[in-house]
């Protein structure tokens, strides 16, 4: 099995520590390195109320009608974990709400959104079918480095003999995104030929190509060299030793009054306690790509369950060295799409401030999300029925980042000296010094989780004119580091902008100090009014 060298840097030891003797519990700026320890279970908790507040009321806005005449989403269950503790589980809006593509059901006779609202995850099916895979690696059935023919003979054709069981969980297999099976094949055995025979559109290991065709090919491989259909492997290999209780394909009629609706389709109706894909309601409600279903609380222990590094209260679904493989970049050589085998990896387009090159997570086209910060121990679920009544009412990519966002600006970055530290309000906000004659040298600690295109610049000049001598970007590591530059100049002044991407954790600037050649000449810790702060305001977390 190849193993990129970023995998190589991710072993380290796992340190076992109670949550409550732990200094980092809290806290953005103390990144773990391993896994969280294998007791942490979901348990009641709190965290900075403030950011958390603001995130669901936010969440709660998109189930409002806007300037188009409808919500973002009909409703929502957001949930929000650290260390174990769960420290949010709001339900918002409705789980039924439409009767039809345009009419509003009246209050009385809709379904309100609950803890325990039951949804189609849609894609995020893909995590529990490569967790299957894995399993079948761990019992020593299948290699991902090896082709998928060696399991499948029949996917063999039309150029598909050398792809891998590695890029059918990476989607580097070359395979087009999609095919309408349930339109142009009449039955299962049909369709699931069709996805063996389909030629590859570039050529395998050249492209990273989101396919759902990958993933019900390795639904298929499963099933193939376990003798048990994939369903039941889930059953037992997952949902079973993690007492999921409303979490599994084709939810029993006895559950429908609590499942959130999805969309209205033609020949269908309402869809509600059937998968709403297509392709995967054509092959009987079972698809490696989609069909699972489930609640915020089912999908948390999961996530709790790949932090722990594959345990959860004593049940054990896969091996910690396992889960640092599916949480290990194996496409480097196609940079903004990396992954993991079966976890995206670094999506700050819905991991929001929580992303890192170390987060993991997936979504879900019906509008499901869920996030795994290993690095502060952290889950971030928001569920929705976004396509309900229909799929084309826009993105819900912003209520996605929100979510994480909130709980990101939650944990606590602490001031490495006295109370405060000094932030950034707004792009170009400035952090001036005045003239301090002799200055040799600018020193300051930095805390710097920013996005792409997002900077802050120290300059120096005569105040008026000014010129660059650092520039901090970049996001990952989350800790504090001490800059310390040669300078010529007077003045001095922070300048941070904001760029075009998705934001990150932030920028925070302590213990700023300009010293000459007899030692400090100006010290902002003890004397802040030193500085003059435009759109910058000193913060204690």
């Amino acid at each position: 099995m190849r193993l990129p060298a970023l995998f190589l840097a991710i072993l380290v030891p796992m340190t076992v520590t109670p949550a409550h003797a732990d200094p980092s519990t809290g806290r953005f700026d103390r990144p773990h390195t391993g896994f969280a320890p294998a007791w942490t279970r979901l348990h009641d908790g709190t965290l900075e109320q403030a950011p958390i507040d603001a995130a669901l009321e936010r969440v709660h806005r998109y189930t409002e009608a806007d300037a188009s005449g409808h919500p973002l989403f009909s409703g929502a269950v957001t949930l929000m974990v650290h260390d174990g503790a769960v420290v949010a589980h709001q339900p918002t809006g409705w789980a039924v709400r439409y009767a039809d593509q345009t009419t509003e059901l009246p209050v009385a006779q809709r379904v309100p959104m609950a803890e325990d609202t039951i949804f189609d995850l849609a894609s995020i099916s893909k995590l529990f079918t490569s967790i299957t895979v894995m399993q079948q690696v761990e019992a020593g059935r299948v290699r991902v480095d090896q082709p998928v023919s060696r399991y499948l003979p029949e996917f063999g054709v039309n150029g598909k003999a050398d792809i891998t069981v590695e890029q059918l969980l990476t989607h580097t297999s070359g395979l087009e995104p999609y095919l309408p099976l349930w339109q142009r094949w009449p039955d299962v055995p049909s369709r699931i030929k069709a996805v063996m025979d389909v030629a590859p559109k570039t050529a395998p290991g050249s492209t990273y190509t989101y396919s759902d065709l990958n993933l019900i090919t390795l639904g298929v491989l499963v099933q193939r060299v376990s003798g048990a259909p994939l369903d039941r492997l889930v059953r037992n290999g997952i949902t079973g030793p993690l007492d999921l209780v409303d979490t599994g394909y084709n939810p029993p009629a006895t559950k429908l009054d609590r499942i959130a609706a999805t969309e209205v389709q033609p020949g269908r109706g309402l869809v509600r306690g059937q998968v709403h894909d297509e392709n995967a309601w054509s092959l009987g409600g079972v698809a490696g790509h989609a069909g699972v279903f489930s609640t915020a609380r089912d999908l948390a222990v999961l996530g709790q369950a790949i932090l722990n590094g594959g345990t959860y209260n004593g049940h054990r679904i896969l091996r910690p060295k396992t889960v640092e493989q599916m949480l290990t970049n194996y496409n480097t050589e196609f940079p903004g799409n990396a992954h993991g085998l079966g976890f995206e990896l670094d999506q700050r387009w819905y991991m929001g401030a929580l992303g890192s090159p170390r987060t993991a997570g997936h979504t879900g086209f019906t509008g499901t999300t869920l996030v795994l910060d290993p690095m502060s121990r952290s889950i971030a679920i928001l569920l929705t029925n976004r396509v309900h009544p229909s799929r084309d009412w826009g993105s819900i990519n912003p209520a996605r980042r929100v979510v994480a966002d909130g709980l990101a600006k939650a944990l606590a970055v602490r001031p490495l000296r006295g109370a405060d530290a000094w932030a950034p309000t707004a792009t170009g906000a400035t952090l001036t010094t005045g003239d301090v004659p002799g200055a040799r040298r600018v020193s300051f600690d930095a805390f710097v989780d920013l996005d792409e295109g997002d900077r802050v610049v120290l300059q120096e000049g005569d105040g008026t004119t000014w010129r660059d001598l650092k520039t901090l970007t970049g996001t990952g590591t989350r800790t504090w580091r001490r800059v310390d530059v040669a300078t010529g100049a007077s003045r001095f002044r922070w300048l941070y902008t904001r760029g075009t991407g998705y934001g990150g954790r932030g920028v925070y600037l302590d213990g700023i100090k300009v010293s000459g050649d007899r030692g400090v000449l100006l010290d902002a810790e003890r004397f802040p009014e030193a500085l003059t702060a435009v759109d910058w305001r000193p913060e204690a977390r």
